[in-house]
């Protein structure tokens, strides 16, 4: 063996090395917080029950005050409520006590996240937000810190171990936090009768907002392919080549007889048949499938996956109005 040779062997073995030690690294790292998880869940209690009516019951929003990392998880909390029918908002500890403490309303319910529950500016801040709201709720990790000695009701997210591998930044304790916020926004969302139609009231834009609220006539063709059912196959042939959809629909008046394909046309012309006297009847497709223009996009969208197409005929109240094409749905995020 060749030194070259060698020291790429050397090389990969380290490599491999390195590999597995990052591995194991990051399999260690979601042991220890799916174990704090599984804790966080066993000890949940009344405190949590409690917790939930009262925001449920307040008057006014939910204020979630946090600093550090606890705020970075204060403002996923307060995005994912917002989004399931909880009106919240977050303030920041150290802009709170130099006069953002205006937001909060007597109706409205605080809360506090924390660790330690002894933050120099949560310190500061809890006489106020006490006096202020309607109610404190504190998530905190010590069950003896100032925070949960004014607390009304204290969630405990205390952690045994940070997965951090010298056990110092905030890794379990800020993903028990996210967690329990997430628990909140669930169960909140369960006792409102927040459903699907209401989600979709706050998820207006995007591909969430789409499948929820679409229908079938945002996406429709504006190339409305027919021939007549006597038409010629030249007819046909001119008609499903002018649509880049690559059909045409048979059509009476404005009633829907079937459908005629590329496909249709090349076994039309593959097969021994005579076809000067064809009419556009004698080869159409019958009972094609269709849907209303008031649908939500993604019945549409299931439709075509479920029979493996590629269009779409859309009707008004069992009238032709259009095509809809798939590659149209999904390149709109429909799904």
């Amino acid at each position: 063996m060749t030194i070259s040779c060698l020291y790429a062997r050397i090389e990969k073995q380290s490599m491999k090395a390195k590999s597995q030690k990052i591995l194991a690294t990051a399999r260690r790292a979601l042991a220890v917080e799916i174990s704090e998880l599984e804790k966080l869940r066993q000890r949940l209690n009344e405190d949590f029950v409690r917790a939930v009516n009262i925001i449920h019951e307040a008057a006014g929003k939910l204020i979630i005050v946090g600093i550090g990392k606890s705020a970075h998880v204060g403002n996923k909390i307060v995005a994912t409520l917002n989004s399931t029918g909880t009106p919240a908002q977050f303030l920041h500890a150290s802009e709170a006590i130099h006069g953002d403490l205006g937001v909060i309303q007597k109706t409205d319910v605080v809360l506090c996240i924390s660790n330690s529950g002894n933050s120099p500016e949560i310190v500061a801040l809890l006489p106020y937000l006490k006096d202020y709201a309607s109610a404190l709720i504190g998530m905190t990790g010590k069950g003896d810190s100032k925070l949960a000695q004014f607390s009304d009701v204290v969630l405990d997210t205390s952690v045994e171990e940070e997965a951090c591998p010298i056990h110092l930044a905030p890794t379990s304790s800020t993903t028990v936090q996210m967690a329990l916020g997430d628990a909140l926004a669930v169960c909140l969302m369960e006792i409102s009768g927040f459903r699907e139609h209401d989600f979709a009231k706050f998820h207006p834009g995007g591909s969430l907002g789409k499948n929820l609220t679409a229908r079938v006539a945002q996406f429709v063709s504006a190339q409305k392919p027919q021939v007549s059912e006597s038409a010629s196959v030249r007819e046909v042939i001119i008609s499903v080549s002018s649509s880049k959809h690559g059909i045409t629909v048979v059509t009476s008046g404005e009633e829907i007889l079937g459908v005629i394909t590329d496909g249709d046309l090349r076994r039309m012309l593959l097969g021994d048949t005579d076809i000067s006297a064809l009419q556009a009847k004698d080869i159409m497709s019958s009972n094609p499938k269709s849907i209303d223009k008031t649908a939500l996009a993604k019945e549409a969208m299931q439709i075509l996956k479920d029979k493996n197409i590629g269009q779409l005929i859309v009707t008004d109240d069992g009238s032709y109005y259009g095509i809809i094409d798939i590659h149209r749905l999904l390149e709109e995020g429909i799904n």
